[in-house]
């Protein structure tokens, strides 16, 4: 008689559910994967990919601009909203369709339905079939977060917005507000640019990107005040609400939304959206009925994501991690390997500080590894170098010199301890640095590559030396 093959519940087909399933297939399990919305998860239907493809939308207008700057004029570009959003939906179907094909490749059991733990080694499921029950060696839940929605507003969808509103937007707005300066917020201040609307963004700090390295943020801002965008710093939001327009008809079209703040200022545009963060979709899932620990609404996790039950798992954004696709995707990864028995020595943990992240506005903006304010805030040693990219060639000939490239090293051993890069590409660009960081190279490794001329990834060598 053969041995059973280890039964694999996932509760969640997003990034971090879609890679746990395949890599525990590939390794032997029997998985399903439980689904009740979109396989790919909010990535795919409303966060990652549609506003990427937007931002990609909005560059693309601004080609003529930068074109003009090379000595090439024609018509200027326009915007057809309606090719934008069949582009954005065909975008996302391709993606959909092509994990779908990989977890049937694998040998993953699909179930549409709503999935909750009915006990520490079941799953009950609640779908379009009825109801069904799937005993579990393991169980790994990864239902992801949705955006935070505050006490002092209520949004509709059509003039007060949240980020997935937005993908693509009812209309593009004359003018937009936007509540909230984390990653979300200043991507949406980019992206509305792009498309041509006005825009005015409500800071709660001093700056944009609070917990981001200063400098960075500061270049952001400067471009961001150089497009004409509006900033209103150190404003707490406390209120928005849809006023019909001096002289308008109720009901003609002619309103506006006015957003207060808690020191009496007020910012007006035809439509606001509201960025201040997301909270984990740990509700109606079973997790206090059999014993997960909870802190804050996230599952509490060890640093191979299983929680306070032997054999239940959590990861992606309900791990309370940093909630990046690209973080929950390798968190799955790392369960499924737990749950064949793999995780035995302790290189193969996963260190969240060597996480490359990216900022997609215009500069792009990316950092990994160590953050040099908080290194010599606790009074760490380090070394920091750093290239302009008005000195590299490639940047030059792209007509668009702005931003650096920085490189955190130990000034003892110079093993590269971080980076941060402002400007074109940047998110591409740090995956050298991200790889430096998580393989432990030297500056020196660095500084002796040969990079292509001419290219941006030469500022990497130049501030390695």
């Amino acid at each position: 008689m053969g041995v059973r093959a280890v039964r694999f519940v996932v509760i969640g087909a997003g990034p971090a559910g879609n890679q746990a399933a395949t890599t525990a297939a590939r390794l032997g399990a029997e998985v399903t994967l439980v689904e009740n919305q979109v396989v790919g998860g909010a990535a795919h239907r409303w966060d990652c990919i549609p506003s990427k493809a937007l931002i990609a939308a909005g560059e693309a207008l601004g080609f003529g601009a930068r074109a003009e700057r090379r000595g090439v004029t024609g018509a200027p570009l326009r915007l057809d909203l309606d090719g934008l959003r069949v582009q954005v939906g065909a975008v996302g179907k391709h993606l959909r369709q092509a994990t779908e094909s990989l977890l049937g490749s694998q040998g993953v059991r699909l179930v549409r339905g709503r999935g909750r733990l009915v006990g520490p080694r079941a799953v009950g499921v609640a779908g379009p079939g009825g109801e069904e029950v799937l005993e579990a060696d393991a169980v790994l839940v990864a239902t992801g977060s949705r955006p935070r929605v505050p006490d002092w507003c209520e949004p509709d969808g059509e003039r007060i917005l949240l980020s997935r509103h937005a993908y693509p937007p009812p209309v593009v707005p004359d003018h937009l507000v936007v509540v909230g300066s984390g990653v979300t917020g200043v991507e949406m201040v980019h992206l509305f640019a792009s498309l041509g609307s006005a825009v005015t963004l409500v800071v709660s700090r001093q700056h944009v990107l609070p917990g981001r390295d200063p400098e960075v943020a500061a270049a952001l801002e400067d471009s961001f005040e150089a497009r004409g965008i509006r900033l209103v710093k150190g404003a707490r939001a406390i209120g928005a609400r849809t006023v019909e327009e001096a002289g308008s008809r109720e009901g003609s079209g002619g309103r506006r939304v006015v957003v207060t703040c808690h020191d009496g200022r007020v910012a007006t545009g035809s439509h606001a959206l509201v960025a201040i963060g997301s909270v984990p979709n740990t509700g109606d899932l079973g997790l206090a009925e059999v014993g997960v620990a909870l802190e804050g609404g996230y599952v509490t996790v060890d640093r191979h994501c299983r929680t306070s039950v032997p054999g239940i798992y959590a990861a992606g954004d309900v791990s309370g991690k940093l909630p990046l696709s690209s973080v929950g995707a390798m968190q799955g990864r790392k369960v499924a390997e737990d749950v064949m028995g793999l995780h035995t020595r302790a290189h193969r943990h996963l260190d969240y500080e060597k996480a490359a992240q990216a900022i997609f506005t215009d500069p792009e903006i990316a950092e990994v590894g160590v953050a040099e304010a908080e290194a010599f805030a606790s009074g760490r040693k380090i070394r920091s170098t750093k290239v302009p990219f008005a000195a590299s060639a490639r940047a030059l000939i792209d007509g668009d010199p702005r931003g650096f490239l920085k490189i955190l090293s130990d000034p003892a051993t110079g093993v590269v301890l971080g980076g941060a890069i402002v400007g074109r590409g940047a998110s591409e660009l740090i995956s050298v640095i991200a790889l430096a960081v998580t393989a432990g190279l030297r500056v020196a490794d660095v500084a002796d590559t040969l990079l292509v001329h001419p290219s941006l990834a030469e500022s990497l060598a130049e501030a390695a030396e």
